[in-house]
């Protein structure tokens, strides 16, 4: 009997630390934003997302609060039946973060690698720091002009532009002309290096090479 409860919370500590770490990603925050959100430090929640801790019910609290979301939320099993995430217009909650408000398109529960939101870039966004993670990302432009700051380059993008980079370099997104900008924000957190369409696109490329020179 003692062998059940110990396997059942095992089991419930993985499937809250999966869920955990969907729901992390789906913001497109680090452990360390977490963490700053939180109070909690970055090596228990590594470890509560690998679910070989088990949370009290105030840390429940905190990391509930951190998400804006009930602690049943956490709790909550992905879908694995449903062959399609459909998000309602108005469904879901403005959100904020790094001094963007954003709304997810998507489902945290379901492990899509794929993680669209829609994003308000505020002419008055303050700061200037850079933010950089494994991955990429690709953005449109809805309305208003936006200033993608990559790397040591700055691109201006009109309405109806699109950008495709690598999250890895430091990247920043501004407002221009003193407006509020909205884009589609698509990102993969996946490593660029762990996706074997890169090592084909690369033979693809070596070998259509010869077509072109001459």
């Amino acid at each position: 009997m003692k062998t059940n409860i110990h396997e059942h919370a095992a089991e419930v500590s993985l499937s809250l630390g999966n869920r955990l770490h969907a729901m992390r990603e789906s913001r497109l925050w680090t452990l360390e934003t977490l963490a700053e959100r939180t109070e909690l430090s970055r090596a228990y929640l590594s470890r509560l997302e690998a679910g070989v801790r088990q949370p009290s019910i105030t840390v429940l609290c905190s990391v509930a609060r951190a998400f804006g979301v009930s602690i049943a939320t956490l709790f909550e099993q992905p879908d694995d039946v449903a062959d399609c995430v459909i998000v309602r217009g108005g469904s879901a909650a403005v959100r904020s973060v790094n001094g963007l408000r954003y709304i997810p398109l998507s489902s945290s529960t379901k492990p899509f690698n794929l993680q669209p939101i829609e994003v308000t870039i505020p002419f008055d966004r303050a700061g200037d720091e850079v933010y950089q993670h494994e991955g990429e990302e690709w953005l449109h432009v809805i309305t208003g002009r936006v200033q993608l700051s990559l790397g040591e380059k700055q691109y201006q993008l009109e309405t109806g532009d699109s950008a495709h980079f690598c999250s890895q370099l430091g990247h920043r997104l501004d407002a221009l002309d003193g407006k509020d900008a909205r884009i589609i924000l698509v990102a993969c957190p996946i490593p660029v290096a762990l996706n074997p369409r890169l090592d084909r696109s690369r033979e693809m490329t070596e070998s259509n090479a010869g077509q072109f020179v001459g």
